[in-house]
């Protein structure tokens, strides 16, 4: 599996949580919003992250 900034960008649109957790990131960090959205896949996504099923499901219809 290999990060993808858009499918990342479509599992957060489609998830209020981790929408949440990216304007976090942006203002508590002061991060840049590409930085954010990398976070978020480490966090989330990667090495059995709760959120990497729904991200390997968009990652097959794109």
């Amino acid at each position: 599996m290999k990060y993808q900034k858009s499918i990342m960008l479509k599992l957060i649109n489609e998830h209020r949580e981790l929408h949440d957790e990216l304007k976090k990131l942006k203002a508590e960090m002061g991060l840049e919003k590409n930085f954010a959205v990398k976070a978020l896949y480490h966090s989330y996504v990667a090495e059995d992250g709760p959120y990497m099923k729904d991200y390997q499901d968009l990652e097959r219809l794109y």
